[in-house]
């Protein structure tokens, strides 16, 4: 199921949540002043913003891709890098669905649990990045100029964004764990709602 800002109404039911890639993130929703050529999504910005909202006070497993874990970043009250070329000597800012970037991922955090300690091949799709983290939020994973790849909250359940694009990346294992675990996750969340639900009805 998408949901789209032309919705008329958010009354779906769902039970885990993935917030995709797209448009950079709107610098007036972590106070900051535009340093690049806009290129912003305001209508979408506020449709996902309000999405995760209803899915952390709910406890959803959340999956933020790219983008998504930008704007999961900024609701908890982190910032953005509006730009990265600045910022790299030892990465290419060239965007490729390949996976040609070299992933550090931090020891005993969720990620490593899902793709495995050391280093992963990532692809890289974005022109901004984590800056500050959020609040709750760990950094799990960054690429070898430092640059913030993953972020996790340890005491949420499954909450998780990764700036790259793992979705385009499904025939590696590694990759395809993590939809498999936010799929096992919503399933579990279904049948805790289900188990609720029918208590009350008896």
């Amino acid at each position: 199921m998408h949901i789209r800002p032309s919705d008329r109404s958010l009354q779906h039911h769902y039970d885990g949540v993935v917030i995709t890639g797209g448009h950079d993130v709107n610098p007036a929703l972590y106070a900051a002043e535009p340093e690049v050529e806009p290129l912003h999504d305001t209508e979408r910005d506020a449709l996902e913003m309000h999405v995760i909202e209803l899915s952390l006070a709910r406890r959803l497993p959340i999956l933020g891709i790219c983008r998504g874990a930008q704007l999961l970043n900024v609701f908890r009250g982190g910032s953005l890098f509006q730009e990265l070329r600045s910022r790299r000597r030892r990465t290419s800012n060239r965007w490729t669905v390949l996976p040609l970037k070299r992933l550090h991922v931090e020891s005993g955090s969720m990620l490593a649990r899902l793709v495995g300690d050391g280093t992963q091949r990532i692809n890289s799709l974005h022109n901004q990045a984590i800056d500050r983290a959020g609040e709750g939020l760990r950094i799990s994973g960054r690429d070898l100029d430092g640059i913030v790849q993953a972020i996790e909250d340890p005491d949420y359940g499954f909450l998780l964004g990764v700036q790259w694009h793992p979705e385009f990346l499904l025939p590696m294992v590694t990759h395809r764990a993590l939809f498999k675990a936010l799929v096992d996750s919503a399933r579990q969340y279904a049948d805790t709602r289900r188990a609720r639900e029918n208590g009350h009805n008896t």
